[in-house]
C-alpha cells in the first residue's frame, strides 16, 4: 500500500525539482538565463495585445503572464513549458467580461482551476490527449476567424461604441462603418502588420513583435499622431508588480451560470498545456508528466486570478522559441517571469504610447498563426464523419460561441466514435468460424474436420461488446435451427464489456432458457469474466475455456436429453 502510494505521489514531482535532482550548473545557468530573455520579450507585448483583445485592462495580461508563468514552470510537469496567456483564451473571456464582467471571469477562472487540480489528482492527463484531431482543429480555426474579427475596429480605427457579441452582428456594423475608416490609425496598423511579417521573413530571430510597437510607438510619439494607443485608452500601465487580493463574491445564480465557462476554460487550459508540452517532448526527445502539468495549470490560474490577471495555460509558439532559444529547464521560464516583470517596472511609462492599431496587428499575426489552415484543408479530405467533427465544431465557435462549439464537438465525436466501435463488433456464425481451431477441434470427435455435433449452434461475437453493439444478440434466435439444444457463444475476441451488452446477453440467456437452449460461453477474457460475475451472469449460464469443453458439455446435455 505504501509502495502504491510512493508511485503515486512520485507523478506529482515537478519537473523544476527533478532537474535540480539530477544536477544543475552554471552553464546550464547560462542557457536559461537567455532563453527566458528572449520568451520575455515576445511576452510582454503579446500580454497586453491578448488582454486588450479579452475586454480587460493590458496590465492584467502581464500579470498573467508573471504569475501563472512563474507558477506554472515552478510546479509544471514539462521542463519547457512557458505559461501565460493564449489566444484560445480570447474569444472565452471576452464573452464572459461581456457578459459578467471580471468579477465573474474570475470566479470561472478560479472554478476552472479547481477542475484541474482535480482532473490532475484523479490521473485524467492521459485521457485529454485522446481528444480527436478535427475536433480541436475545428474550435482553434473557428476561434482565430473570432480573434480576427475583433481586431477590425482598432486595426480600421473605427469609431464603434460598442461591438455586438454576435459574429454576424459584427460584420454589419464593421461594414456599415466603413466611411468611417481612420486612415492614420490604418496606415500605423498595416505599417506594423508588414513590419512583422518582413521582420519573420529576414530576421526570424530578432524580437519582431517588440521591435514593431517600438517604431510604431516612436512614430506616434516623435509626430503626435492622432491614433488610439493604451494611454488614450486605459491610461498609464502601473509601474510594480501585482498585489494579491481574494475577488468579489458573487449571487450563487451567476456561480451557477458560470459553470459551463469554468468548464470550457478547464479544458481550453488542460488540452493545450498537454498539446504545447507533446510538441516540447518532441523537439527534445524528453518527456513530461501530463497529470502534474494539469495540477502546475490549476494552480497557477487560481494564482492567476488573485493577482489580478486572467485564464492562462502552456504557450506552444512561446514553448517552441523558449526550446531554440536553449533553455535546458524549467528554470528558462521563471527566468522569463521574472523578465516580464522587470519590463513592467521598467518599460510602463513608455507603453503608453503603444496604438491599439499595432497591437491589433500582433492579434491578427496571432490568429493566422492559430488558424491551422493547412491543416483544416488536409482535414477536409478525412473521412464524412471527421469532416462532420470538423465543420460542425468550427461553424459552431464562429457562429453560436466557443462553448457550444465545444460542447457540441465532444457529443459529436462521442457519438461517431461509438458507431465506428460499435461497426467493429460484429456477430459470426456457422462452420466457417471454426477454421483455424485444429488444436481445439482435430481429433475431438469422429466428424468430418470443421464440423460441429448435432443439434449444436456456435457464434462468435469479435470486438468490444457495448451499449452500442447489444442489437447484434436480437435477432440471433431467428438464425438458430428449430432442433438446436445446445448454443455455444465464443467470447475470445471481446475485449470488453460493458453493463448494456452484459444486460442485452442476459436476456437472451432467458430467451434461449424459454426455449429450452442450453448456452455455454467459451473463452470469456478479464475484463467480461469480471463484469459478468459482479453482475452474477455467470451462474445462470455454463461457462467453458475451450471449444472442446464446449462440444463436451453440449454431449452430456445431449445424453441427458435422450
Amino acid at each position: 500500500m505504501n509502495a502504491s502510494l510512493s508511485q503515486y505521489w512520485q507523478l506529482f514531482i515537478p519537473k523544476l525539482f527533478v532537474c535540480l535532482r539530477e544536477g544543475y550548473s552554471f552553464k546550464n545557468l547560462q542557457k536559461d538565463i537567455p532563453a527566458g530573455l528572449t520568451v520575455a520579450i515576445i511576452s510582454f507585448p503579446m500580454a497586453m495585445a491578448l488582454a486588450i483583445a479579452s475586454g480587460v485592462a493590458p496590465e492584467r495580461g502581464i500579470y498573467t503572464a508573471i504569475i501563472a508563468g512563474f507558477i506554472i514552470s515552478f510546479l509544471g510537469g514539462s521542463r519547457h513549458q512557458i505559461g501565460g496567456p493564449t489566444g484560445a483564451f480570447v474569444v472565452i473571456i471576452y464573452n464572459i467580461v461581456q457578459q459578467h464582467g471580471y468579477e465573474g471571469l474570475a470566479l470561472a477562472t478560479i472554478m476552472a482551476g479547481i477542475m484541474l487540480v482535480i482532473m490532475g489528482f484523479a490521473q485524467f492527463g492521459s485521457m485529454i490527449k485522446y481528444m480527436p484531431y478535427p475536433l480541436i482543429t475545428g474550435f482553434t480555426t473557428g476561434i482565430s476567424v473570432v480573434i480576427f474579427s475583433l481586431q477590425i475596429k482598432d486595426f480600421l480605427g473605427l469609431p464603434i461604441a460598442s461591438i455586438p457579441l454576435d459574429f454576424l452582428g459584427k460584420w454589419e456594423v464593421y461594414f456599415n462603418s466603413l466611411n468611417t475608416i481612420h486612415w492614420p490609425t490604418f496606415i500605423i496598423g498595416s505599417m506594423t502588420l508588414i513590419l512583422i511579417i518582413a521582420l519573420r521573413k529576414f530576421f526570424p530571430r530578432w524580437p519582431g513583435f517588440l521591435i514593431a510597437i517600438g517604431v510604431s510607438g516612436s512614430l506616434v510619439y516623435v509626430f503626435n499622431l492622432n491614433v488610439a494607443t493604451v494611454g488614450s485608452q486605459f491610461g498609464t500601465l502601473p509601474n510594480h508588480l501585482p498585489s494579491f487580493s481574494l475577488p468579489k463574491l458573487l449571487a450563487w445564480e451567476t456561480v451557477v451560470t458560470l459553470i459551463p465557462s469554468a468548464f470550457t476554460i478547464a479544458l481550453l487550459a488542460g488540452m493545450e498545456s498537454l498539446l504545447s508540452a507533446v510538441v516540447a517532448d518532441g523537439m527534445t526527445g524528453r518527456r513530461h508528466k501530463s497529470n502534474c502539468e494539469l495540477v502546475a495549470q490549476g494552480i497557477g490560474n487560481i494564482a492567476s486570478i488573485l493577482g489580478g490577471g486572467i485564464p492562462a495555460t502552456g504557450a506552444i509558439a512561446r514553448t517552441a522559441t523558449n526550446i531554440k532559444s536553449g533553455a535546458l529547464s524549467p528554470l528558462s521560464g521563471i527566468f522569463n517571469a521574472l523578465f516580464v516583470g522587470v519590463f513592467l517596472v521598467v518599460l510602463s511609462p513608455f507603453a503608453r504610447w503603444i496604438p491599439l492599431a499595432s497591437l491589433s496587428a500582433i492579434l491578427i499575426i496571432i490568429a493566422w498563426n492559430m488558424s491551422e489552415s493547412r491543416h483544416f484543408l488536409y482535414l477536409m479530405h478525412a473521412p464524412k464523419s471527421d469532416r462532420a467533427i470538423l465543420l460542425s465544431t468550427f461553424f459552431l465557435t464562429i457562429f453560436a460561441d466557443l462553448i457550444v462549439g465545444i460542447q457540441v464537438g465532444i457529443v459529436l465525436a462521442a457519438l461517431l466514435f461509438m458507431k465506428r466501435m460499435s461497426d467493429v463488433t460484429e456477430l459470426k456464425y456457422g462452420v466457417p468460424l471454426l477454421q483455424g481451431d485444429e488444436e481445439e477441434i482435430d481429433g475431438m470427435i469422429e466428424t468430418p474436420y470443421g464440423e460441429v455435433p448435432e443439434n449444436v449452434e456456435v457464434f462468435q461475437i469479435n470486438g468490444p461488446f457495448f451499449f452500442g453493439a447489444t442489437t447484434l444478440l436480437k435477432d440471433t434466435l431467428a438464425q438458430v435451427h428449430p432442433q438446436t439444444k445446445v448454443f455455444i457463444l465464443r467470447l475470445h475476441n471481446v475485449p470488453f464489456i460493458d453493463a448494456t451488452g452484459a444486460r442485452a446477453l442476459e436476456e437472451f440467456i432467458i430467451r434461449c432458457n424459454q426455449v429450452e437452449i442450453t448456452v455455454i460461453l467459451v473463452g470469456i477474457q478479464k475484463q467480461p469474466s469480471h463484469v459478468l460475475e459482479q453482475m452474477n451472469l455467470l451462474k445462470k449460464v455454463r461457462v467453458a475455456k475451450s471449444l472442446r469443453s464446449a462440444f463436451y458439455l453440449s454431449s452430456i446435455d445431449d445424453t441427458k436429453q435422450t
